[in-house]
């Protein structure tokens, strides 16, 4: 039968999500419900196209473009996702979407069209002549955990686990919930002290509407304190902590540590039976905090098909280029902090 690829309909999206859930390189950020949040949260365009062959789909790409003064112009599977690219089940599916994709590209401004592979498709389906693969970009931190905590807790390294265990002996409690009035302010001033603009609490309630159940939000307290709270995804049998961070006082009371413990122990209840801490650059504090509880880190491989003349956007805090903005965006008042960030980190993507 002929292959079509066509553009992804609203009443489609549940046979797009059936099928990114029973493709073994399908991720969380595959999901159509994506395609909402990025275009309601940020106002960016999106593409989601669907291959199909007699009426079934064999191939889906999920493509956001985010424009910005500072940050550029570029086509990306998917835009505020770590990973992405095409899905599909046929090389022929596969070359047509990232054809389709691909033709996005002149006329639109866009300096690249980037795919955010967690797992690579088979040899020959991406053109080398036509892509330029990183590696050296970011890497991921993934592991299988237990179903008993006793057998987590004990798989964490010697020194790390002594400072769990000093939360848990401080008394730190954990609460589940899908509220985000509690992580918000904690995850704002989190970032701002990394030098990185804030996303929006509207982005936030977004994703907890769109993704229902699959999502929750782990806030630590001391006494009667939030001090520590992320925002978890679950997608098959995997949990990813995605959006966190902690107040000042976190620090002191071990909290940031607990609060990753507790999203183990939770996970493991719920069934889950791999980790997913996310992606980080070599030589970052977040990447050294991954390894100290045991994870190993996997090259995360990122390809890149350029407009001509273009370079391969590095939109990353290690980038020379953003060294200024970040120490002068750490010395801003929180307030204001708060009121510019969502403008600006919509550009990011």
């Amino acid at each position: 039968m002929p292959l079509v690829c066509r553009l992804l309909e609203p009443a489609g999206a549940a046979a797009w999500d059936a099928f990114v859930a029973a493709h073994p390189a399908g991720t969380f950020f595959h999901r159509a419900g994506w395609q909402t949040v990025i275009e309601r949260a940020f106002g960016h365009r999106t593409r989601y196209f669907v291959a199909e062959r007699d009426g079934a789909i064999v191939g889906v790409l999920p493509v956001g473009q985010v424009r910005s003064v500072l940050f550029g112009n570029t086509f990306i599977s998917v835009p505020f996702c770590v990973y992405g690219g095409p899905l599909a089940v046929e090389a022929e599916a596969f070359a047509a979407l990232t054809q389709a994709a691909a033709a996005l590209l002149p006329g639109s401004g866009a300096s690249a069209l980037e795919y955010r592979f967690l797992t690579l498709p088979p040899e020959g389906w991406l053109d080398p002549a036509a892509w330029v693969a990183r590696s050296d970009l970011y890497v991921t931190f993934r592991k299988t955990i237990a179903a008993s905590d006793d057998a987590n807790l004990k798989a964490i390294p010697r020194k790390q686990r002594a400072v769990v265990r000093k939360g848990i002996e401080r008394g730190l409690t954990a609460t589940v919930d899908r509220n985000v009035d509690a992580l918000h302010p904690i995850y704002a001033e989190s970032v701002r002290n990394l030098g990185t603009p804030v996303f929006s609490r509207r982005y936030f309630s977004l994703l907890a509407e769109v993704f229902g159940s699959d999502l929750d939000v782990l806030t630590v307290r001391d006494g009667d304190t939030a001090v520590a709270s992320v925002m978890n995804f679950y997608w098959r049998d995997e949990v990813l902590p995605y959006y966190g961070g902690g107040t000042a006082a976190a620090r002191a009371c071990h909290a940031n540590d607990f609060m990753y413990w507790e999203v183990m122990r939770h996970a493991a209840a719920r069934g889950a039976k791999l980790f997913d801490y996310g992606r980080s650059k070599v030589g970052t504090g977040s990447f050294a905090f991954k390894k100290n509880w045991g994870f190993e880190p996997a090259p995360l491989q990122y390809c890149f098909h350029l407009a001509p003349g273009a370079v391969v956007p590095e939109v990353n805090p290690l980038n020379p280029k953003f060294r200024l903005f970040i120490a002068a965006w750490k010395r801003l008042p929180l307030p204001v902090a708060n009121l510019l960030g969502p403008h600006i980190v919509r550009g990011v993507g």
